[in-house]
């Protein structure tokens, strides 16, 4: 088995020049897609207690929903097969088939839910799966047809560790909201007395609020981001996130767990307790996350003037670099502004970093990775 995932990975990662078009590769990496999604949508939907998002409810409602899982299984066989008949080696075309088949014997996408009891807790696996699909099909083409660095491969170094990142942060979703809202719960619970000041936020106009969430949560994130540069046991944490030696739109989302609820329950704190309405919330909630896979993402153009006020993917990978004129620089997410106002900006003209990461020796994997912090010694690194 451990062989086969070998060969399988392999063929993943194979070099630009044997994927072509034609070659057989994209027929075979879209099947497993598709079959890897269409398998876990149909293990969503035999354990719905456990692994799936109440918050979904509405698209699995949607009349067309297990209709679209069986064109995307189906399509799955059809490009397995071309895969099969076109490229020499099999093993995305057969892996894919297998997959596909255990979904069938599953149910496909008639499948019906297991009588089971969730006890209240559960892991989004469809949320997973959504979040995958609609975020690569997103970025991957943007990626590919305008690049900053255009021998970067879509499964280039850390894609694995970086897809187990995304894996956690979407099957957590519950846990996650549970512990980074707690604060803003509590602080509710014990400011009745704020009620007028909300109602008067929740009357400004839906454009003005959410800009004014967009700026109060660049002060509160340049400030949380900052400290987390200058804190050596802080940095710790923030240093998983800069271990990554390539930028690309997954690669925003290796951070580690700490940083993740506390990051989260700073910047929310205020957001969900002034009294700002629920619909602006929740775009914003959707725009950062689109946001930070575009600011990490490998799309190229250099923006020299648009990037001294809005953040660009130039500014952010800037941020991210390994020379020593990057470090400590470039801490908004949205208004590089607030860079300029406390002395960090950092975006010369017309250049990008060489290289990304940081000279500490971060290990590998998301186990030795969650130790990293409590296990790291000294001071942070400098010098390049």
């Amino acid at each position: 088995m451990t062989g086969y995932l070998t060969k399988l990975m392999r063929d993943l990662e194979a070099p630009v020049e044997v994927r072509r078009f034609g070659s057989g590769w994209f027929a075979g990496f879209f099947a497993l897609l598709f079959a890897v999604s269409g398998f876990a949508m149909v293990v969503a939907l035999r354990f719905p207690a456990v692994l799936t998002t109440p918050e979904l409810q509405i698209v699995r409602d949607w009349p067309g929903f297990r209709a679209a899982i069986h064109a995307l299984l189906l399509t799955s066989h059809a490009l397995a097969l071309l895969s099969l008949l076109l490229r020499p080696r099999k093993v995305l075309g057969m892996s894919a088939l297998m997959i596909g088949l255990g979904a069938a014997l599953l149910g496909g996408a008639k499948v019906q839910g297991a009588d089971t009891q969730g006890w209240g807790l559960f892991f989004g696996l469809d949320f997973f799966i959504v979040n995958l699909l609609a975020s690569g099909f997103m970025f991957a083409p943007l990626e590919r047809f305008a690049p900053h660095r255009r021998e970067q491969r879509l499964f280039r170094q850390e894609w694995r560790e970086d897809l187990f990142y995304f894996l956690v942060s979407s099957m957590f979703v519950q846990v996650l909201a549970f512990l980074t809202l707690a604060p803003s719960q509590i602080v509710n619970a014990n400011t009745s007395n704020w009620e007028a000041f909300r109602a008067a936020v929740a009357s400004l106009p839906w454009v003005v609020q959410f800009l004014i969430v967009l700026v109060a949560s660049d002060f509160l994130q340049y400030w949380y981001h900052r400290l987390f540069h200058q804190v050596p046991f802080l940095w710790g944490f923030h240093a998983i996130h800069h271990s990554a030696r390539s930028m690309d739109w997954l690669a925003g989302s290796r951070m580690h767990l700490v940083e993740v609820i506390l990051l989260r329950a700073v910047t929310s704190l205020p957001l969900f307790t002034l009294g700002f309405s629920a619909s602006v919330m929740q775009a914003y909630l959707g725009f950062i996350y689109v946001w930070s896979s575009l600011l990490h993402a490998n799309v190229g153009g250099n923006f020299n003037q648009l990037g001294a006020w809005v953040a660009t993917p130039r500014f952010h990978h800037w941020h991210h670099g390994l020379e020593r004129e990057a470090f400590d620089v470039n801490f908004a997410i949205h208004f590089p502004w607030i860079d300029r106002l406390f002395g960090t900006y950092h975006l010369p003209k017309d250049r990008w970093p060489e290289n990304y990461g940081i000279p500490e020796d971060v290990p590998h994997g998301y186990g030795g990775q969650f130790l990293y912090p409590w296990r790291r010694t000294g001071k942070k690194t400098d010098e390049v």
